[in-house]
């Protein structure tokens, strides 16, 4: 059952690393959302041709690709109970302030650019939606719970406190997106986290 519950959990973020595709790459080009909130003549441009529909999408499959990857999270944190009561709690509870947070996040970015688009892409509907998505980007701190999730369960491996070899603790989200973080590859974190789920799916 491990391992199945693994593998939809990598599934899971292969698309909702998708979803975010969605609504970073327009037809007319790629959103920096850092950068291209600056230039309102370039934000124009930018999502003259990007249909709602694309935006609707996203935020509706990134939902339950989410809820596909938190079988994941939930099933390791069971498998640690087995070797600490006090890891496996932390990662079920961090796990939870991860995932259900991150799905918010997920839909108020999307939101954000849905309402851009219908406002009809002028200044003052981009100075309304960023107002907006700065209210709102509390919802961004459920990456504290993935970061405590990651290094709990890194802790635990390297301690030589399970059943996998010590090296396996490698197979983690955090060395992976130290790796991936100097590319341009894009959804680096869902990349990250989908190759931790996969990696461990053939460990255990």
């Amino acid at each position: 059952m491990l391992k199945i519950m693994l593998v939809i959990a990598c599934i899971g973020h292969i698309i909702c690393g998708i979803t975010d595709c969605m609504l970073a790459y327009t037809p007319d080009g790629r959103f920096d959302m850092s950068k291209d909130t600056k230039d309102p003549e370039r934000m124009k441009k930018l999502f003259a041709k990007m249909p709602l529909k694309q935006i609707e999408f996203s935020m509706l499959i990134g939902v339950f690709a989410l809820f596909m990857a938190g079988f994941g999270y939930m099933e390791l944190s069971r498998w640690a109970e087995k070797f600490s009561q006090t890891a496996g709690t932390v990662m079920y509870i961090s796990g939870l302030f991860f995932i259900i947070p991150i799905a918010a996040h997920h839909v108020l970015c999307g939101a954000v650019e849905w309402f851009y688009v219908k406002l009809g892409r002028t200044e003052k509907a981009l100075e309304t939606v960023l107002i907006f998505f700065r209210r709102t980007s509390a919802a961004a701190v459920a990456y504290v719970g993935l970061l405590v999730f990651c290094v709990t369960l890194f802790v635990l491996m390297i301690s030589g406190k399970t059943n996998l070899p010590r090296w396996n603790c490698i197979f983690n989200t955090l060395p992976f997106f130290i790796l991936l973080a100097p590319t341009k590859l894009p959804a680096k974190g869902n990349i990250a986290n989908a190759l931790m789920f996969l990696c461990l799916a053939f460990a255990v």
